[in-house]
């Protein structure tokens, strides 16, 4: 049965974490992350969990000590945000090359410079192409569930790779909400004992981690790694689809917010999706068909269902809380008009950067893009397919 609770972000993971009991965290503190590993100090010191916390002193070490407790057999757990996120960069391909199923909690904040502590997604967009699953939570209770939810995905035989849960710093991390909480025992047996197949401390099976790969193996493994990639989007929906037996919450590759009967579109990902349904439920009191598509897995990135779901629409707008500074749009935005290309669907797309370093996205601001994306319905055509919303006028030369 589940219990009513409120709950920060930050305390639902670090609730889950402790259900959980992982065999090793390895963190180091960084806002606004640190108070995972904080509250979870709390559950070692009055013995809730009996798990070995490393205290570490960069986040470097904390990846690079949950890789070495991953790869000896153990179950390992990190949270990090931004810059930390950044410094652990070799050790997170690193995580991913060897097969270790290591879960993580990304608190998603700007990545310096400047120096900037508030959320926006560009630590996250940083490292998607790593390896790693990588699922997004618009709420506290999606951070909660998709943080159950993450060993059963990451340790699957056809899948093991690392998998970050990412939310928004402050945003929900900081943010107290109502909460359903399930109890110890249901995690416990929901999650499951973790039984590597292969692990350094198995004296029966002598093995090496991390040998030198020349040109004769690296491009063959980086493949199976792909295949990987690919296998854990059944994996994802299949133990998602367990959990909402469970637990009645249903979670899939995406959310369809009133999109069925949708003229116009928006993407996003994470917090603003909550935003963008307030606007959605105005719009259709007003006889507008406006529609949501909140992205909930970006790793493996379901493509082909994404393109079919916007299929019917008239005009799309993807929404990236980080500039990927090429000229040509955000890393989601890319990621859905490629997938819409190659699956023929030809829906005109415009892309917006918005929210870098915290910028308030207002209710306001989303409905102008519904208005811009009513005209461009209209006309069939888009004159500027990169665009910034919210962004001071007169202060970019």
């Amino acid at each position: 049965m589940s219990i009513r609770e409120r709950l920060s972000g930050n305390e639902a993971v670090a609730t889950a974490m402790k259900q959980i009991n992982p065999d090793v965290v390895a963190a180091f503190p960084i806002t606004p992350s640190t108070e995972i590993p904080q509250y979870f100090s709390t559950f070692v010191a009055n013995g809730a969990v009996d798990t070995e916390f490393v205290a570490v002193e960069s986040e470097h070490s904390a990846m690079s000590a949950c890789i070495g407790a991953q790869a000896a057999g153990a179950r390992a757990m990190t949270a990090t945000s931004a810059n930390g996120l950044s410094l652990m960069w070799e050790m997170i391909y690193i995580a991913s090359s060897l097969r270790l199923p290591i879960v993580m909690s990304l608190v998603n904040r700007a990545v310096s410079g400047p120096l900037n502590i508030h959320n926006d997604h560009s630590d996250a967009m940083g490292v998607r192409d790593a390896g790693w699953i990588m699922l997004f939570s618009e709420n506290n209770q999606e951070a909660y569930d998709n943080t159950l939810m993450a060993h059963r995905i990451a340790e699957h035989k056809d899948v093991m790779l690392p998998l970050m849960v990412c939310q928004d710093g402050f945003i929900t991390s900081h943010s107290i909400e109502n909460i359903e909480l399930e109890d110890d025992e249901f995690v416990k047996k929901f999650v499951g004992t973790y039984k590597p197949e292969h692990y350094l401390l198995n004296a029966n099976e002598p093995m090496a981690v991390g040998p030198l790969d020349v040109q004769a193996y690296l491009f063959e493994h980086k493949a199976q790694q792909g295949e990987a990639m690919k296998n854990a989007k059944n994996v994802i929906l299949e133990v998602s689809k367990e959990f909402e037996k469970l637990t009645g919450r249903k979670y899939g590759l995406f959310e369809e917010y009133k999109l069925d009967d949708a003229e116009v579109a928006i993407v996003c990902m994470n917090s603003t999706a909550g935003t963008t349904k307030y606007v959605v439920d105005a719009l259709r009191a007003k006889g507008v068909k406006a529609g949501l598509l909140k992205v909930r897995v970006f790793r493996p990135f379901p493509g082909e269902e994404i393109a079919k779901a916007l299929s019917h629409v008239k005009a799309v707008a993807v929404l990236d809380k980080s500039d990927s500074l090429n000229a040509i749009g955000g890393a989601l935005f890319e990621d859905v008009t490629s997938s819409m290309f190659v699956q023929n669907v030809h829906v005109p797309t415009v892309n917006y950067v918005y929210g870098i370093g915290g910028r308030d996205t207002t209710a306001d601001q989303i409905e102008s893009v519904y208005s811009d994306l009513l005209e461009i319905a209209k006309a069939g055509k888009i004159d500027n397919p990169y665009r910034y919303l919210g962004l001071r006028k007169g202060d970019v030369k």
